[in-house]
């Protein structure tokens, strides 16, 4: 039996907002609701920091924000509080390797964010979402101290899922290889993922993991699934991350944010 929950660790895209990346105004009733039965609430997503700062006002979030999966923690002054980089002598052979698999690069050293097509898939997209824009991203060889973050682009979710595996299978635990979407291959260092971002939040506020909650929707949320005493995946999540989780709630385009903060959150 899982007992009353006093901290919510939830995702963003696919889970937070709607597939159109908004806000509902359930979701923001829930987080309110949350707060005044003083439960914290945070947030950890593939994104960079600027991609959450946008959430800070509308949510009245005072906790860390966890970007990129974790590898970079920062306050809503962007300072830092914790980071994790890819070892250097690992990130060109990294590169080279999902460049073998024909995917489009994006790399990230702290608020810097390169790419090796600046007009390749999503990268317009991601620029909407995250309020920034990439440089380019020339000599491979040229970026391996403090990146935090290297992301595989592609429109075919095949290439994708056989890069992963040739990371895995190249990398092992050196490195940290899932998807955050099914477009996405995010590369981090072993310890930035979102079942560490659990352990953080844990440590900072005194809070047991039995007495967490985190939600999500992609294979990049199973971590945090794991690390947290209760775990719910949205309607919209693969089989495969719904049967990691204890709970499944609605879609996130059914305000299933909001529906699992009543129905598996605050009814405890």
């Amino acid at each position: 039996m899982i007992g009353p929950v006093r901290l919510v660790l939830a995702d963003v895209d696919g889970t937070l907002v709607t597939p159109d990346k908004t806000l509902t105004a359930g979701t923001i009733h829930a987080v309110e609701k949350m707060g005044d039965a003083g439960v914290i609430f945070a947030l950890t997503s593939a994104r960079p920091p600027r991609g959450l700062l946008q959430f800070v006002e509308p949510l009245k979030l005072t906790t860390p924000l966890a970007a990129f999966n974790g590898g970079l923690v920062v306050d809503a002054e962007m300072e830092v509080l914790e980071e994790r980089t890819i070892r250097d002598d690992l990130v060109v052979p990294i590169l080279d390797l999902l460049a073998s698999h024909e995917l489009s690069i994006w790399l990230f050293r702290g608020a810097e964010w390169f790419a090796t097509d600046k007009d390749g898939p999503y990268v317009e997209f991601e620029s909407r979402i995250c309020d920034c824009s990439p440089m380019k991203l020339g000599d491979l060889g040229g970026f391996t101290s403090g990146v935090t973050k290297v992301v595989g682009v592609s429109d075919d979710p095949d290439a994708i899922v056989a890069a992963g595996t040739a990371i895995s299978a190249r990398f092992g635990t050196l490195v940290s290889a899932t998807r955050s979407q099914s477009y996405f291959l995010d590369v981090t260092h072993p310890e930035a993922n979102k079942g560490s971002v659990v352990r953080f939040l844990s440590r900072r506020y005194g809070v047991a993991a039995s007495e967490i909650a985190t939600i999500g929707d992609m294979n990049n949320d199973v971590s945090m699934f794991a690390a947290s005493g209760l775990s719910i995946a949205m309607g919209n999540a693969v089989d495969e991350v719904k049967s990691a989780a204890r709970e499944v709630t609605r879609s996130n385009s059914d305000d299933g944010f909001a529906y699992a903060i009543e129905t598996f959150v605050l009814a405890r």
